[in-house]
């Protein structure tokens, strides 16, 4: 996490207040979260380099840049975010990092994550849903991990060959899972 300086993805009234261990609003009703908590679902996401990443609910882009950090070169990471304002904002301040496999785009209205072809080595969502989407469980390739706050409660979605395994990993506090 000290490679990817979180007081570059804070509004300016928000950076003195970077190195403290709570979330920081970004406008829009969003948080940049709180750094233990970021630490916390990318020890259990399991990031490995070269893996394809979805950061779903990219926001300020922090999450984003520090998921193209442990990737590498070799990897690739798409961060979707519902609100287009947040969306540039957070690609701008991914660009101040030269990380060319990063990018953040406006999430499809309607549509809970970004389907690809064969899925994603890893997923990470940063807003809690209600209940466990299907729609990106679907999303996580054989092998992969899908991390999300369910209810507040930080699950971890493993799939299998032989099937899908899900386990609770501590209670957190994030935003709404806006399309859950």
């Amino acid at each position: 996490m000290s490679a990817i300086d979180r007081r570059r993805f804070l509004p300016r009234n928000q950076r003195p207040y970077a190195r403290d261990d709570r979330p920081l609003p970004i406008g829009h009703g969003q948080t940049n979260s709180q750094p233990r908590t970021v630490a916390d679902t990318l020890r259990l996401l399991q990031v490995p380099r070269g893996a394809r990443v979805l950061d779903v609910g990219s926001g300020s882009g922090w999450t984003t840049a520090l998921l193209a950090h442990l990737v590498g070169p070799g990897g690739s990471v798409v961060g979707v975010e519902i609100d287009p304002d947040l969306a540039e904002w957070g690609a701008s301040n991914l660009a101040s990092y030269p990380m060319s496999w990063a990018r953040i785009e406006v999430a499809e209205p309607g549509l809970l994550g970004r389907p690809t072809m064969g899925g994603y080595d890893r997923i990470l969502v940063s807003a809690a849903a209600q209940v466990l989407p299907q729609e990106l469980v679907d999303q996580v390739a054989i092998g992969g991990r899908l991390v999300i706050p369910v209810q507040h409660v930080l699950v971890l979605v493993e799939q299998h060959l032989t099937g899908t395994v899900t386990s609770r990993h501590g209670t957190y506090s994030f935003v709404p899972l806006i399309g859950s």
